[in-house]
């Protein structure tokens, strides 16, 4: 019962916001807080897998265009049929089935393809995987960039516009996304993908299937991250394949070392922090990436850990001492 109070109280809260929120700032703001959210659903599910799991990923931007290329694709080439299909509804109910559908298609795509990469790639660790990742996600955006159906080099436009209620559903599937990864540290798989981390030889000896718990996190990380380009691509209404290289992939990391590996909260903070440090340097042109180098330099000198990383792993011994007594 606590849990659907909270849902519906977290949804009026969200109507009210997109409606009063959009009114008090300019679309330029507004569009900082939309990619902000879909930075925190990216931070979190990769978080999953580099600091939950303890594995080392840096091709997650392609699994980000796999959700956004088909999402938009569906929406774009299906939107007649999916509208007679649900002809029965007013207008906002078809873009919602639309959108929702949409979502849908990119979270099954983008996880489809993480269990594609993870079963051969997974059995490897630390700097080949790292390797295997990284050209996974250059071979997507390469096949992205021939294929003419989807726009090919020149990008995928006239994307339907679906919602003006976008911050509603952004933030409605951060909450998700929250919520999803959260519960599933706290449960037996979570303490599965912890113990990997800590000691993968150990968990094997102690009967954990660690492929198989690699695979997992890798491909609930990939629909999760599917999400997060589905929402991306019918908010733009445009995909460009330069929006999913691996400097993509890297500030993604950067997200997640600066939050605090294996923290929750701390993937979030690094994802407002990166998300607000970029704008806030954009005005430094050709330096802005040299004043962004110099912030995480200090940030690795002075808190190694991450700015979170400490808190969640005093809260973590904390409860483990309460429970043992």
């Amino acid at each position: 019962m606590r849990r659907i109070l909270f849902w519906i109280v977290a949804i009026l809260l969200l109507v009210g916001l997109q409606t009063q929120l959009s009114g008090w700032i300019g679309a330029y703001y507004y569009k900082i807080v939309i990619l902000t959210g879909i930075n925190i659903i990216l931070a979190v599910s990769l978080n999953l897998i580099n600091g939950i799991t303890g594995q080392f990923s840096i091709g997650h931007a392609g699994f980000y265009a796999i959700g956004a290329y088909a999402s938009a694709s569906l929406v774009t080439y299906g939107e007649s049929s999916i509208r007679g299909i649900v002809s029965f509804l007013p207008r906002i109910g078809q873009d919602t089935v639309l959108l929702l559908a949409g979502i849908v298609v990119a979270a099954i795509t983008a996880g489809i393809a993480g269990l594609a990469v993870g079963i051969p790639s997974l059995r490897l660790r630390g700097d080949y995987l790292a390797i295997v990742t990284l050209g996974f996600g250059e071979i997507i955006r390469v096949v992205i960039l021939n294929v003419d159906a989807i726009g090919g080099a020149r990008g995928f436009s006239s994307i339907p516009v679906l919602s003006d209620f976008f911050l509603f559903w952004v933030f409605l599937f951060v909450l998700v996304t929250v919520s999803v990864i959260r519960n599933l540290v706290n449960s037996s798989y979570g303490r599965a993908f912890v113990s990997i981390r800590d000691d993968e030889i150990a968990a094997e000896a102690m009967g954990v299937d660690t492929t198989r718990f690699k695979v997992l996190s890798f491909v609930i990380s990939s629909m999760f991250a599917g999400i997060g380009g589905s929402l991306f691509g019918h908010y733009t209404a445009y995909l460009n394949p330069n929006s999913f290289t691996f400097i993509t992939s890297f500030y993604l990391i950067i997200m997640i070392v600066i939050g605090g590996l294996g923290s929750i909260q701390g993937s979030i903070v690094g994802a407002v922090l990166i998300t607000v440090v970029l704008e806030l340097f954009r005005s430094l042109s050709e330096f802005r990436l040299v004043g962004f180098s110099i912030l995480l330099v200090l940030v690795m000198l002075y808190r190694p850990q991450g700015l979170m990383g400490a808190g969640e792993m005093f809260r973590t011994k904390r409860k483990a001492a309460v429970a043992k007594s």
